[in-house]
């Protein structure tokens, strides 16, 4: 099994890597280039570059997996789905930025609607086919609770999606992050054996490995919202469908860090008009403070690496 796992990275790697050296010229020629905002000094000279690079990864990852999966799998071909469901309300809202020429797609409102309306059908599809059990981390207890499922899962996939796409702010950070969550996401499905799903974690891990060689600093591409609001809805399916949304916050600390940092300095500027850290999300912060972007993506990755093992623990 670990040979397969091993065989999905290397081809999704490749072909995402062949995907997405194809599809900087072309969304360049379409005029793709993204509008950076006014508030991020640093910024400023990434304006123009091409953005809805996710395009390339997502569909090479889907591929790559369905490729040596099939589609016997319930689980699995959901997942993908639900991926494809979020990249295309990414890709929309992408696409309004381009044709508006400012950094203004969907409404939030908007936004939200539609990103909840693949929330309540994945969250349907899990109580419906006993998709049901939560497992509690660093353990192999579980508890079923039933359709109480669905609400939690409603807030499980609009809190991941937003907080990876919150995350996506400097060149290579959430797409190093995602990798490892993938990676370790996709060990701790197989060690517990779930099905097609941990190969799909694994072709997702390399297809962004291959992304990341266009996106490390300086970026020759962004993934745009059609991938980072794609990568947190298969990440929430992912860990959803086979019982581990509760591993979520851990795996995915950073990405919650993202949020949380958001929250806390909305509240306390609304309420004191200061504010607590000097940008947000915090990477930002950190990069006020003189931390180069490499830097802070390493130690996002590195970060989220540690934390996958730490969940493999009870299975060595």
């Amino acid at each position: 099994m670990w040979n397969r796992s091993l065989l999905c990275i290397l081809c999704s790697f490749l072909l995402s890597l062949a995907l997405c050296a194809a599809e900087i010229p072309l969304l360049k020629k379409v005029g793709a280039g993204q509008n950076i905002l006014e508030f991020v000094k640093e910024h400023k000279d990434k304006s123009g570059t091409p953005t809805m690079g996710g395009l390339g990864f997502i569909l090479a990852a889907s591929a790559a997996a369905l490729l040596f999966c099939g589609v016997s799998d319930r689980p699995f071909t959901v997942c993908i789905a639900v991926g494809a469901g979020y990249m295309l309300v990414g890709f929309l809202d992408d696409l309004l930025k381009k044709l508006r020429g400012k950094n203004l797609g969907l409404r939030p409102y908007q936004k939200i609607l539609f990103q909840l309306a693949v929330a309540v059908i994945a969250g349907v599809y899990a109580c419906l086919n006993g998709k049901t059990a939560l497992l509690l981390p660093y353990s192999k207890l579980s508890i079923d609770i039933g359709w109480w499922m669905l609400p939690l899962g409603i807030f499980v996939f609009l809190a991941t999606v937003n907080s990876v796409n919150l995350t996506d702010g400097l060149d290579g950070l959430a797409g190093s992050s995602c990798a490892f969550f993938f990676v370790f996401l996709g060990a701790l499905l197989l060690l517990q054996g779930t099905g097609d799903m941990p190969y799909l974690c694994f072709c997702l891990a390399g297809a962004i490995a291959a992304y990341l060689v266009f996106n490390v600093s300086r970026a020759s591409v962004f993934m745009g919202d059609t991938g980072s609001l794609s990568l947190g809805g298969f990440a929430a399916a992912l860990a959803l469908f086979s019982g581990n949304a509760l591993a979520i916050p851990i795996l995915g600390f950073v990405f919650v860090l993202s949020s949380i940092s958001v929250i806390i300095q909305v509240i306390h500027y609304k309420r004191t008009g200061r504010r607590v850290f000097l940008m947000a999300p915090i990477h930002h912060h950190f990069q006020e403070k003189g931390f180069s972007e490499a830097k802070i993506s390493y130690c996002y990755a590195i970060l989220t690496a540690v934390l996958g093992l730490t969940l493999l623990l009870p299975y060595a």
